[in-house]
């Protein structure tokens, strides 16, 4: 024999729905909304991440540039467009140019991890 459960009713004796999963769905999308939310987040700091490596790439590659020009002023104005709390270290070495630009990104907040970035480029300086 199959068992019957036991309905509820109310004051009129009439049998009331079970509400035993009521708001399951409420809470199940609050908790997927708090997760695309943080996933969104996690999105835009790996993109502030990439455009600050952006900016080290570009840069190195001017700065290497307006060095292997010999061009002293333009280098020094070429490295005033990089992100701040970089460094720009220029070696020589025979006839090519280095350029190294390290950063420790650490966007929007100090509690969030420090990512280290590099970038560099190399070019042969120009004779004349």
């Amino acid at each position: 024999m199959a068992e019957r459960s036991e309905s509820v009713v109310d004051d009129d004796h009439r049998p009331v729905p079970d509400r035993g999963d009521r708001g399951m769905v409420t809470a199940e999308l609050a908790m997927g909304s708090l997760f695309v939310a943080a996933f969104v987040g996690m999105v835009a700091w790996v993109i502030t991440l990439l455009m600050a490596w952006t900016l080290c790439q570009n840069t190195a590659a001017e700065v290497a540039r307006q060095e292997a020009r010999g061009d002293v002023q333009a280098s020094e104005a070429a490295q005033q467009g990089k992100p701040a709390g970089a460094t720009v270290s220029v070696s020589r070495r025979g006839d090519a140019v280095r350029v190294e630009v390290n950063l420790r990104a650490q966007p929007w907040a100090s509690w969030l991890p420090a990512v280290p970035l590099s970038a560099s480029a190399e070019v042969l300086a120009e004779k004349g």
